[in-house]
């Protein structure tokens, strides 16, 4: 896979039926898909990925935030155990520190970590020589955004400010993306009129918002540029942002189905080749969720549902249209 190829396929494992790690490399491998990221350093897919030349996005997950946080040498530990071990063997892209922590809901407490974690991590790979290698960020959400729409008046505010701001500008200053979790599916069914179908599966007709001179016809691209906004406005005009997570779940929900999971698969490989409004000509690096059907998610039935592969690896869409299966512009996307 050549360096200049934006996609990657998330690994997650939450099911009691899915392949061995082995075998999912394997199935990474066999079709072409040459970007990875997993939710925890897990040892026995860590050892998988000896040799693959898969490129890794690996999660601290959040309940290891506070330790790291609170101690230089715990985190040296962990980039020692879970990624020097390893290191050159697999080839980590990005430590991502901490999911979708919100300074407001549920995971608040998990919040004061975050920017402390990701900074002596930063310092560990500094130490080994790895920080222009490796690259060090957290993922966060559309939710964190008090304003986006129009894309141009996206912005942090309040808690969200004063929670991202901080690490921004971390992020600014060491030349370090963020992560972005971004679902047009989630966007449509909580207000499918004013976010028609067609519009978060990429197959609207003609422009759906003009936002000074910018032209959006679909809601992925209102989404992310609504984000670039916030995070510009926020002190990182150069911060570059990663979409790390980004599918439609094929049954258990509104608009759930395998032709709408299909078309947006599709039609998102094509997309991010080009870029956004805001950031046109630039390939927009994009991590599939997920490869795998997971049946022990938690929440709506549709959460089990993101699978691109069935737990039998076999592909969910190879027969959604009839030109191009989905495995297929995968692999011609990835390889071109």
């Amino acid at each position: 896979m050549r360096a200049d190829a934006q996609i990657g396929v998330c690994n997650g494992r939450l099911g009691n039926n899915l392949p061995s790690e082995q075998e999912v490399v394997e199935l990474y491998k066999s079709n072409g898909i040459g970007r990875m990221r997993i939710y925890d350093p897990n040892p026995q897919t860590l050892q998988a990925l000896r040799g693959s030349n898969i490129e890794l996005v690996l999660d601290v997950p959040n309940q290891h935030l506070e330790p790291l946080a609170n101690s230089t040498v715990a985190a040296s530990k962990w980039v020692r155990d879970y990624v020097l071990n390893y290191y050159p063997d697999v080839k980590f892209r990005i430590i991502a520190v901490g999911n979708e922590v919100n300074p407001n809901i549920g995971m608040a407490h998990f919040a004061p970590f975050v920017l402390l974690a990701m900074s002596n991590v930063y310092d560990a790979l500094v130490s080994a020589s790895l920080k222009d290698e490796i690259k060090v960020s957290t993922v966060t959400y559309r939710g964190l955004l008090r304003t986006s729409f129009p894309p141009s008046q996206g912005l942090f505010e309040g808690a969200w400010f004063s929670f991202m701001v901080p690490i921004i500008n971390f992020l600014q200053n060491t030349n370090n993306p963020l992560l972005v979790n971004i679902y047009p599916y989630f966007s449509h069914i909580g207000d499918p009129q004013n976010m028609p179908l067609s519009y978060a599966l990429f197959t609207a007709q003609g422009v759906g918002v003009q936002d000074g001179q910018l032209l959006y016809r679909n809601l992925f691209d209102v989404i992310l540029d609504a984000i670039y906004s916030a995070v510009e406005k926020a002190g990182g005009p150069d911060v570059e942002i990663v979409v790390s997570e980004s599918g439609w779940p094929s049954a258990g929900g509104t608009a759930a189905s395998v032709e709408n999971a299909g078309t947006y698969y599709r039609n998102l490989i094509n997309h991010v080749k080009g870029g956004s409004p805001k950031r046109p000509g630039r390939a927009i690096e994009t991590y599939l969720f997920s490869m795998f059907d997971e049946n022990q998610k938690v929440g709506a039935e549709s959460e089990k549902h993101f699978g691109l592969f069935s737990p039998n690896k076999q592909p969910k869409y190879q027969n959604t249209w009839a030109t191009t299966p989905l495995v297929e512009s995968l692999v011609l996307y990835c390889t071109i």
